[in-house]
C-alpha cells in the first residue's frame, strides 16, 4: 500500500521559515517524480516544486528563490524548505508522487502565514 504522509506544517508570521517533510512508503522512490503542490481556499491545487529522480529541481514563479526542494533517496523523504514566508503562501500543501502512469497524493498539511 502506498503511502505519502506529510509533516511540518503550522503557524508562522509573515518572513518566517518551515520545513515540509514528505515520508513515502510502498514505492520505489528513488524513480519516482516528488513534488509539492498547494491549495488555498477558494483556489485550483498549483504546482509548488518538482523534483525529478535526477535531482532536477522545477520551481513554480511565486516561490523561486524562497522555496527549495531536496530528496534523500535513502529516507524515501522530500522536503520543501519554505523561507520569507508570505500570507499568499498559506495554503494546505500536498506532496506527489509521479512514475507514469501511477501519481499518488498525501494527505496534506496545513501551512498558515499570519501576524
Amino acid at each position: 500500500q502506498v503511502q505519502l504522509v506529510e509533516s511540518g506544517g503550522g503557524l508562522v508570521q509573515p518572513g518566517g521559515s518551515l520545513r515540509l517533510s514528505c515520508a513515502a512508503s510502498g514505492i520505489t522512490f528513488s524513480a519516482y517524480i516528488m513534488g509539492w503542490y498547494r491549495q488555498a481556499p477558494g483556489k485550483q491545487r498549483e504546482l509548488v516544486a518538482t523534483v525529478t529522480s535526477g535531482s532536477r529541481e522545477n520551481y513554480a514563479n511565486s516561490v523561486k528563490g524562497r522555496f527549495t526542494i531536496s530528496r534523500d533517496n535513502a529516507k524515501s523523504t522530500v522536503y520543501l524548505q519554505m523561507n520569507s514566508l508570505k500570507p499568499d503562501d498559506t495554503a494546505v500543501y500536498y506532496c506527489n508522487a509521479y512514475y507514469l502512469p501511477t501519481n499518488y497524493w498525501g494527505q496534506g498539511t496545513q501551512v498558515t502565514v499570519s501576524s
